[in-house]
């Protein structure tokens, strides 16, 4: 134990951190973090170091129930804040990992998926509001929401026509991440993603089973539009795909395990896999591609449907406690829409490049667009391409 603090005593926002990042590693125990990191205590030390954070209790819930599902993408959540929702409110949540926006897409359309909470992305919210399938949030359940401390870069695609349907989780950028151990080329574009691909990495590469960002980034390479719909160019997208499919490791969202384990030497990435990768593993290189490729933010919502409505409002109110959102954010590493918690955390992680790139980079990325999600070219295009 630390001999400059003890358990049940206040800590500084920068040793909770520390300790957070020792658990993570498995240098501490469970009991050890917590005892040092109650809630309680940090959430009053850092009430104190950051002027304006809620100090509302967010754990006071009451009766919600004792069951859950949460239906997200994989690596995206902090299973300590996941353990002490349940042991706090005798919720247990189950959680649904998927791949794509597309087959949450489908799952809901295909009615009875049972699912509370789900985590789309910013392109998708409006067709989900075209199709009834998300409800509108009634804010005054979720008190520690503040829209007042969002960025509305990426806050904003959750209000549509005058109405709240999602509050923010993360945002990020699409790129790839590299093993520097392995391709010493050091490739800077989606061309080059390409070309090494079909060169040098030749079987060490992944994709996403995943098409906005999969043809997105074949069209980048290619100098259009990470969202075009036009037939000719998704044409030439294609033709790249299929030449390139024989050079590949794997199709898949998941990707990580084939970065660990050296399979993999090169993949389609999204920032918080490839801040966890290179801190786990240095010489694991994340790049925003100097030709383009997505922007984009995720959001909490409620299915129409939803069948255990109060301990999703329970979940949502929890999950936006600012503590809570930093210490979520120090497991999977996506930055938030929160200045409140921008204001926690380090200044190396606010300055981290991977977390937060230069602006010529982010000047030249895109958010998705709502009509890729539902066109049929592109859906035909990554089904050729997957069975090709």
């Amino acid at each position: 134990m630390s001999k400059s603090y003890k358990e049940n005593q206040p800590i500084s926002a920068k040793n909770f951190m520390d300790e957070f990042r020792r658990y993570q590693k498995g240098s501490v125990s469970r009991r050890h973090f917590l005892g040092i990191t109650g809630l309680g205590t940090a959430m009053a030390v850092l009430g104190t170091a950051v002027p304006g954070l809620a100090t509302r209790d967010a754990h006071a819930f009451g009766d919600v129930g004792n069951k859950m599902i949460l239906s997200t993408w994989p690596n995206y959540h902090n299973p300590v804040n996941i353990e002490e929702f349940t042991k706090t409110t005798g919720v247990n949540i189950q959680v649904n990992a998927f791949g794509s926006n597309e087959e949450m897409l489908a799952k809901l359309q295909a009615g009875g998926a049972g699912w509370d909470v789900f985590v789309p992305t910013n392109y998708t919210l409006s067709t989900y509001v075209e199709l009834g399938l998300i409800q509108e949030l009634d804010l005054s359940r979720i008190p520690n929401y503040d829209p007042n401390t969002q960025n509305p870069t990426f806050a904003g695609p959750a209000t549509i026509n005058g109405k709240v349907y999602a509050i923010p989780k993360n945002w990020g950028t699409t790129g790839f991440v590299l093993n520097t151990d392995k391709i010493k080329s050091g490739p800077k574009s989606w061309k080059d993603f390409f070309d090494v691909t079909m060169g040098a990495g030749s079987g060490h590469t992944i994709v996403h089973d995943y098409q906005l960002t999969t043809i997105g980034a074949a069209l980048c390479a290619l100098g259009f539009s990470f969202n075009s719909v036009d037939q000719g160019e998704l044409a030439q997208a294609e033709k790249l795909l299929i030449a390139s499919k024989p050079h590949l490791f794997a199709i898949t969202s998941d990707y990580q395990p084939g970065m660990r384990s050296g399979d993999a030497w090169m993949s389609i990435c999204w920032t918080g896999d490839g801040k966890q990768l290179h801190t786990d593993m240095p010489e694991m290189s994340y790049v925003v591609a100097s030709d383009g490729g997505e922007l984009w933010s995720d959001f909490y919502a409620v299915p129409t449907d939803a069948p255990h409505l109060d301990a999703a409002y329970a979940f949502l109110n929890y999950m936006q406690d600012p503590y809570i959102q930093a210490r979520d954010f120090e497991s999977h590493g996506y930055p938030t829409s929160d200045s409140r918690v921008d204001a926690m955390l380090p200044a190396d992680i606010v300055n981290d490049p991977i977390l937060y790139p230069a602006k010529e980079l982010m000047s030249g990325l895109e958010f998705g667009a709502a009509k890729t999600l539902t066109d049929p070219g592109r859906a035909e295009v990554i089904a050729r391409f997957k069975s090709a």
